[in-house]
Order: structure tokens, then C-alpha cells, then sequence
């Protein structure tokens, strides 16, 4: 008898512990009147690159497949990831790297869906400093800006700077964040150049605050810059999640999908109109410019491309210290699945 009394108290006190600590199965999805209900992270909503997250919703094909998604705002896409493993949210829009660093610290997170073949990033360099950094080799010695250490932007910035020889020893990378905080920075003297993306982008170049050093919009200046595509934009969820609920992955992956195909049939104008007016509130006409810079990286069908994946890990296996040591055990079909793009694709649109 006083072995169940001391068992029952023992389950009482651990059953305690996990609810003060918040412990979540991350393979839960609420429901509500049948419908589930999803929380996705977005790295920045107002940033052009995740884009599609807002414009889904805004073009109501979450609600049309029948999912409840609640979108939060974080400006870091390392925050987001820790959300995700939390259990806080059930997916993220960030970038498709975190699916490989994450995999190195034995976590398995899986991209759903492929938005991006490149990162949608810009290298600039602020109007103080534009004669003397031409090229990215003058980058030796600056300050140079990321959105957080272990950031997508870290990555690329290592990147950028080792095909020139450098380590992160011959610069010294500050965490200035994106939109306001990233244009404080550069503008009083907190770093001489750094990556950020649209709209951020149009606003510094179009003020004179600052110039473009490497454009990796486009998939041509993405493959002079790092020698291949780099897959960014992607919905990223658990790999428990994924496996637990395929039928609700679905309905988000359809959704994107026709995001994705709305986006390649409607002018930067109509794409503008679409979205919630304070993000142009820098003014209309900078938002749609903005746009019309970045949108030719959303790639249309959501398919990952298995070159850029490749390349990807190629680039965390230099620069990642998590991924680097334990490179050549990385599973690649593990980061990424494309089942539910192509029954996505076989849906004929409505």
C-alpha cells in the first residue's frame, strides 16, 4: 500500500513538473469545430521574402482548405526554429537551411514547401563607406550586420566572405536585425555593410542611404555570389508533425501552392493591393518597387530542386559549426519532402 501511495505521488509531482514547463508533444494540433488550428512563425512578415505567408491569408486559401492559420512575426529565423521545437507553433516560414542545422543537433525538421530557389538577400553597404568597399573582399576588417548570429544571414555573410578567403576572424559580424534596427544600424555607424531584403532594400538604395554590393534576388546573382542555387523560403514543420497529421500538411501545402501560382499570374501592383497597407508604409509606390525587385525568387510550384538543397549543405558543411563536423552523416531526404507539393499540383485549381 505504501508503495502505490509513493508511485501515485511520484506520477502526481511529474505530471506537475511538465505543466509548469510548459512541455508540449509538438505533434498536437488543436482543433476548433473540426477545423485545425495552426500557428506558423514567419521570420518577418513585413519582409518581401515571406511574402506568400501574409498573401495566403490575405487571398483566403488557408480558410478555402479548410485550416484556421494564425501567422506571428519574429524577426530572427533562429527564434523561430526554437519556437518550433518548443511545440509554441506548429510550423515556420524561414529559411530551408535551418532544416539542415537543426538535423546536425539530431533534430529532424522537414520543409513542406520550397518557395524560394534563392535567398532574396542583398549585401549593402552604407553610403559612408561606398568608396571604399567595391567589392566583397574591402569587407576585411568591417563591421559587417546580420540578423543574429546563427541566422540564415550569418550563413550567407560567411559564405560571401570565405570564397574570398576570410574567416569570421577578419570581420566582425553585429546583430542589427531587419527593417528599422538593420537601417539604425548602418546609419549611425554601426556597421559599414550588412544582408537584409525588401523592402528594406528599395528604402536605403532609393534614399541614397546606401548601395547594393551583392544582389542574391535572382538566381543569377545567387549563383555568381555562392556558386549555386540556395533554396530559402520554405514552410518548415516537425517531422513528428508531419508524420502524425499528413492530411492537414496537405491543406497547408495546397494552400501555398496556390499562392505561389497566384503570385506568377498577378503584376507587383496587384500583389501590393493585396497585402495589408501598413506594409507600404514607406509609401506605395517604394512597397511596389520593392516587390517588383524580389518576387522573381518565389518559384511558382513550391518543388524543392535537389541542386539547391545540395548546394545548401555544401555551404553549412564550411560555415555551420553544427553542421561542419557531422557534414557527411547529414540525410538530405530527411530536411525536405516534395509528396505534398505534387498532390498539390494535381489538384486542378479552382
Amino acid at each position: 500500500m505504501k508503495h502505490r501511495k509513493h508511485w501515485a505521488l511520484v506520477v502526481v509531482a511529474i505530471a506537475a513538473l511538465l505543466l509548469t514547463t510548459g512541455c508540449r508533444d509538438s505533434r498536437t494540433i488543436p482543433m476548433a469545430d473540426g477545423r485545425p488550428q495552426i500557428t506558423i512563425m514567419v521570420g518577418g512578415l513585413e519582409k518581401v521574402i515571406y511574402l506568400p505567408a501574409m498573401l495566403t491569408q490575405q487571398l483566403g486559401f488557408f480558410e478555402s482548405n479548410d485550416i484556421d492559420v494564425k501567422l506571428l512575426g519574429e524577426q530572427s529565423g533562429a527564434t523561430a526554429e526554437t519556437a518550433l521545437l518548443s511545440g509554441d507553433v506548429q510550423g515556420v516560414i524561414g529559411f530551408y537551411d535551418h532544416t539542415i542545422d537543426l538535423q546536425a543537433k539530431d533534430q529532424c525538421i522537414r520543409s513542406v514547401v520550397q518557395m524560394s530557389d534563392v535567398p532574396g538577400e542583398v549585401e549593402l553597404v552604407s553610403a559612408a563607406d561606398a568608396a571604399a568597399i567595391t567589392s566583397v573582399a574591402d569587407l576585411r576588417g568591417r563591421n559587417l550586420g546580420v540578423t543574429s548570429l546563427g541566422s540564415s544571414t550569418d550563413f550567407l555573410t560567411q559564405a560571401l566572405t570565405g570564397k574570398e578567403g576570410m574567416t569570421t576572424a577578419d570581420y566582425t559580424r553585429v546583430k542589427v536585425g531587419a527593417g528599422q534596427t538593420f537601417i539604425a544600424g548602418m546609419n549611425h555607424n554601426g556597421i559599414d555593410a550588412g544582408m537584409t531584403t525588401d523592402p528594406t532594400v528599395a528604402q536605403m538604395v532609393n534614399s541614397g542611404e546606401a548601395r547594393i554590393l551583392v544582389d542574391m534576388r535572382t538566381e543569377a546573382g545567387t549563383r555568381a555570389a555562392l556558386g549555386g542555387l540556395y533554396p530559402a523560403t520554405s514552410l518548415y514543420m516537425s517531422c513528428a508533425t508531419v508524420d502524425a497529421h499528413p492530411e492537414i500538411v496537405q491543406k497547408l501545402a495546397t494552400a501555398f501552392v496556390q499562392t505561389l501560382q497566384w503570385i506568377k499570374t498577378h503584376t507587383p501592383e496587384e500583389i501590393a493591393a493585396k497585402m495589408p497597407p501598413q506594409y507600404a508604409g514607406a509609401g506605395k509606390d517604394l512597397y511596389v518597387q520593392s516587390i517588383r525587385d524580389s518576387v522573381g525568387m518565389f518559384n511558382g510550384d513550391g518543388l524543392m530542386k535537389p541542386e539547391g538543397a545540395q548546394n545548401v549543405l555544401d555551404i553549412l558543411g564550411k560555415y555551420s559549426k553544427n553542421v561542419r563536423p557531422v557534414r557527411d552523416r547529414i540525410n538530405l531526404s530527411e530536411t525536405y519532402t516534395t509528396q505534398f507539393v505534387e498532390e498539390a499540383l494535381r489538384t486542378p485549381r479552382q
